[in-house]
């Protein structure tokens, strides 16, 4: 029996997520409405008296602020109902959780098909409104046609229908086939199968496989297969050969010819320039554990503990679901450091976002949702995802663009924290032997996730697939990461490893590569509903899951506190040393490949990169010594400088309870941090150091220089906050437009040398700071064709640094801390305009024009001097406090200072260290040059700090004021700013402030 139940907000209470709905449709989409209320929907599939429906009703329903009733809820008048709720296989959180809730209900049982299904009504005050307005609300603001279903009725027509109990449930039988497909046509019709199969499969890759399945016809004919591959075979080898899961373009073989210079052949970008950098700088720090063959990186914390980090993207699903999209990026991400070794406890999560502005008011292409939608919906999954995990959120940033209309950038990382040793074997180190059992733990399998590897290995496209799309269930997977630590620390399992992308094709394939071989029937897994195939049920990439490998004496405790713990774990099959990759569907052989083949034979890349330093127009400045007040107060409110308080203020900060430095500091706690800092268990006084850096804007002018400034940047925050110089691991993610040459990416070999370039860049300057390389990602075809209109992402690295701070006590925050301190410049300015924030400003002002000129250069050697240096005099507890002046340059980095203490600033230019090619104000002031601090201290302490900082740029250029007023003068002596500080404050929150 389905029973509905209406939930709704008693007479005067306040309905936020109504309210938020309202000012969406009238201030974002022009709709006047006067009032928007929410009721909550819930589809009980179960059998219960009147006496268990009290129960029912009480265990839904917060009695002080709400009122239920089954069937309809009476709310009143109203003038339109929009009905949203998901599809049929869509995961559903609210619902599951409600159906557990019910569960502890004294005699209630739920029906077969999971129990409980939610849908949201939205009844809105609007005479005004047409039908053609509310399918733009719904379709436009509040559904997304991918996942959910809607229904739209006027008050009059919902009155007069019954109340709907239809489930969204899906159909399906126990039949099941596995299917063959014909390889042995021309080439064209091995493109076709790899396009219409979203295989992401090139030519040449199925010829191998069309040649490995022939030469195996006799052996294969023994298990009943035929010379072709099966479909499941043909699936696994397209998610393992995926560009996201094998990484094929910086794996390939590179030509690389640049203007005047002669050819080089570089052979793996990965290993060349990544694992390069790396090994050259683990021989010289010495805390390296587990890189680059595990889910994520590992180094050492001390003598009981190892950190363990990993930073990805999700794209291409965010683009078409945010929600969804990002809710699945971070739990997924949570899995990496937990599926490390033996497994990591979860210790912090950061984020960061590359989208179009939302305030964009052009045409959008076909198909592509508006960046406002994208930026609400991917900043609610990522909350939701964490917030619901007992995560707290450390790190955040985001970055505008136009070019991110296309596909948005959706960056989820997660620190854990492990353990040096499992009893007496150490933690980093998975073990897999012939024999152990195969387990399966957590979520069922269902469709959603299908083709999530493969799909993410493409550009995005009007066709894109529905299935690849996936919802988080962080409740669930927060149960089985807390069973998971406590059978991890019993001992019961040997290895773990996430059901990521490509599902158990890739977890059990990775881990049967350390006893060589693996035997798995997919029958015996746990199924979300029936009607998946077998190729389907290895495939899936459905959340929450982890695979183990457990010794066959530990299955019957594993398997005792699984139940106890009430999270279903599944004996799959086994690991072998057999050489193969053995998959069974009952007594039906559903794929037999040789593990050498599904692993090595993929065929190398063969590619052509072609260097030539853009053509690009400046805009003309004009003097740059006039009053400049006016062009600070513009940079401040501009979308990549001013205040993100809003939605940061949503996410968790302080779960655990062992934040030190928060994301948000200063007087008010309300100025973004350089640097995080945070302590890895109570009582302990060292502490973790984290930061990151990313300017997608200097990579049109040379993306060697970009990777250079960002390494940088994401190092020298360490150090502002108290880290140090030899104690820093970093991580990097590439996203990058397609950089192969083919008739829909012709400008492939500019995109391709500018990979080569970025990576030296990076092999560079991480050799130049000791900051070895412990873990990463890439994600290439970074494109969006929707219709006949392509739009590319620019190159785009991301770099996370995660550094050690001996005593948390001494971490440092950006704020100036009280009146008559001293002001210092750290480093020097130098003419370096290209690329920054200001003529970024000019350009979008004049039209026509970029953002050209030099782009900031580092001086390696110059730059760790003075690093290392302000690092002793931080320890000596010589300063007050520490900034790290980027985007808008000096003239932000003063504003930060002064805006964080809520004090004023009085500074002379012609102080500060300057190359001689500075010769105005302008360029002093907003020139992005790298390598500098901005440093407040004590007067008593001022002679100590310049003896220590002697033999560096340093110079005193000012002093912190109490009148709140922030007075530069520049290279002529004038005053060429003079702001009030808090007007400038409410000028750099103001932007984003409402949204």
């Amino acid at each position: 029996m389905v029973t509905r139940i209406e939930v709704g907000y008693r007479q005067g209470v306040r309905d936020a997520r109504g309210e938020a709905v309202s000012t969406i449709v009238d201030g974002y989409m022009r709709i006047p409405v006067k009032r928007v209320r929410t009721v909550h929907v819930y589809k009980i599939d179960a059998d219960f008296n009147e006496d268990q429906q009290e129960d029912v009703v009480r265990s839904l329903v917060d009695p002080v602020i709400q009122e239920a009733s089954s069937g309809r809820l009476d709310i009143g008048g109203y003038d339109w109902s929009i009905t949203v709720g998901f599809k049929p296989g869509v995961t559903d959180n609210v619902g599951n959780t409600a159906a557990q809730t019910l569960g502890d209900i004294p005699g209630l049982e739920l029906g077969p098909e999971a129990g409980v299904y939610t849908e949201t009504r939205y009844l809105f005050d609007a005479p005004s409104l047409t039908r053609d307005d509310v399918e733009k609300i719904a379709y436009g603001c509040l559904a997304n046609l991918l996942v959910e279903r809607v229904e739209i009725r006027s008050f009059s027509e919902f009155e007069k229908c019954e109340p709907d109990l239809a489930l969204p449930l899906v159909h399906g039988d126990d039949k099941v086939s596995v299917n063959t497909v014909d390889l042995g046509g021309s080439d064209e019709e091995l493109e076709r199968i790899s396009r219409e199969g979203v295989l992401s499969l090139n030519l040449v890759e199925m010829l191998a496989i069309r040649e490995y399945f022939e030469s195996r016809a006799d052996a294969r004919a023994a298990l009943g297969l035929g010379p072709n591959a099966t479909d499941a075979e043909l699936e696994v080898l397209a998610q393992t050969w995926s560009e996201h899961c094998k990484h094929k373009i910086f794996s390939a073989k590179i030509r690389y010819c640049e203007q005047g210079k002669a050819e080089e052949t570089v052979d793996s970008l990965f290993r060349t320039y990544i694992q390069g950098a790396t090994e050259d700088v683990g021989k010289r720090v010495g805390f390296l554990v587990s890189v680059f063959h595990d889910n994520a990186g590992a180094i050492r914390f001390n003598d009981r503990w190892n950190l363990v980090y990993k930073v990805e993207t999700h794209n291409s699903p965010s683009a078409l679901d945010p929600y969804g999209g990002a809710i699945t990026g971070i739990v997924g991400v949570n899995r990496d450091p937990f599926g490390t070794g033996r497994g990591a406890a979860l210790l912090a999560n950061v984020w960061g976002y590359c989208m179009g502005s939302p305030f964009h008011a052009g045409p959008l292409p076909k198909g592509l949702l508006h960046p406002r939608r994208i930026r609400d919906g991917v900043h609610q999954g990522v909350i939701d995802g964490g917030n619901q995990s007992g995560i707290p959120y450390m790190r955040g940033f985001e970055w505008f663009d136009r070019r991110y209309l296309g596909k948005p950038l959706v960056y989820c990382g997660t620190l854990g924290i492990m353990p040096r040793l499992i009893g007496k074997e150490p933690a980093h180190e998975k073990v897999v032997k012939p024999g152990h059992l195969i387990v399966m733990v957590g979520g069922r399998i269902g469709k959603d996730g299908i083709h999530g590897a493969t799909f993410s290995s493409q550009e995005l496209h009007d066709d894109s697939p529905v299935q690849a799309v996936q919802i988080g269930d962080p409740i669930t997977q927060k149960k089985m990461t807390d069973f998971l630590l406590e059978a991890r620390d019993r001992g019961l399992y040997t290895s773990i490893t996430d059901n990521g992308a490509g599902g158990l094709s890739s977890s059990v394939g990775e881990m049967a590569q350390l006893s060589g071989g693996c035997e798995i029937d997919v029958k015996k897994a746990p199924l979300k509903y029936q009607g998946l195939e077998p190729w389907e049920v290895l495939l899936s990439e459905a959340q929450e899951r982890m695979t183990l490998a457990v010794p066959t004496d530990k299955v019957d405790a594993l398997m005792e506190l699984s139940a106890e713990r009430d999270v279903e774990s599944t004996v799959l099959g086994t690991f072998t040393d057999s050489g193969f990759f053995h998959v069974t569907f009952g007594d039906l052989c559903v794929a037999y490949i040789e593990m050498s083949f599904l692993h090595d034979g993929c065929p190398v890349m063969e590619l052509e990169a072609a260097w030539e330093p853009p053509e690009r127009r400046q805009p003309d400045l004009g003097a740059g010594d006039e009053d400049l007040s006016s062009e600070l107060e513009a940079l401040m409110c501009r979308l990549n400088i001013c205040s993100k308080e809003k939605k940061s203020r949503q996410y968790d900060h302080e779960v655990k309870g062992l934040s030190v430095v928060k994301p948000l500091v200063g007087l008010k706690n309300d100025i973004p941090a350089d640097a995080t800092v945070m302590m890895v268990e109570h009582g302990c006084r060292e502490g973790v150091v984290m930061a990151e850096g990313i300017n997608p804007r200097f990579s049109d002018i040379d993306t060697y220089w970009m990777a250079a400034s960002v390494v940088d940047l994401a190092a020298r925050r360490i150090v502002a906050a108290g880290g140090e110089i030899g104690a820093i691991a970093g991580l990097d993610n590439f996203c990058w437009p397609d950089p192969v040459q083919s008739d829909s990416a012709p400008d492939g070999r500019h995109k391709l040398a500018q990979l080569v370039r970025a990576c030296r860049g990076l092999y560079d300057f991480t050799r130049a700071f000791d900051i070895p390389l412990f873990s990463g990602k890439d994600s290439m075809k970074n494109d969006a064709y929707m219709g006949k209109v392509k739009i590319s992402i620019p190159p785009t690295l991301l770099f996370s640094a995660v550094g050690i701070i001996r005593d948390v006590g001494c971490a440092m925050t950006p704020d100036a801390k009280a009146a008559e301190d001293v002001v210092y410049v750290l480093g020097k300015t130098r003419d370096e305009m290209g690329g920054s924030e200001f003529l970024a400003m000019k350009c979008e002002q004049e039209g026509g024009c970029d953002a050209a000129g030099s782009v900031p250069g580092v001086d390696a050697e110059e730059a760790r001097s003075l690093y290392e240096t302000l690092s002793r005099a931080v320890g000596e507890g010589a300063v007050s406090s520490v900034h790290t002046p980027s985007l808008g340059g000096l003239a932000a980095g003063f504003a930060f200072v002064s805006m964080g203490g809520e004090l004023g600033l009085d500074v002379d230019l012609r102080k500060a260290p300057m190359d001689s090619k500075v010769k105005d104000a302008r360029t002093a002031l907003f020139s992005e040059s790298n390598s500098r601090f901005i440093v407040t201290v004590s007067p008593d302490k001022a002679s100590r700090f310049e003896e220590l900082m002697e033999g560096t740029a340093c110079a005193a250029v000012g002093k912190v004021t109490r009148d709140r007023q922030l007075c530069v003068a520049g290279i002529d002596g004038e005053l060429v700013v003079d702001v009030d500080v808090l007007s400038l404050k409410n000028i750099w929150k103001q932007p984003l402030q409402e949204i």
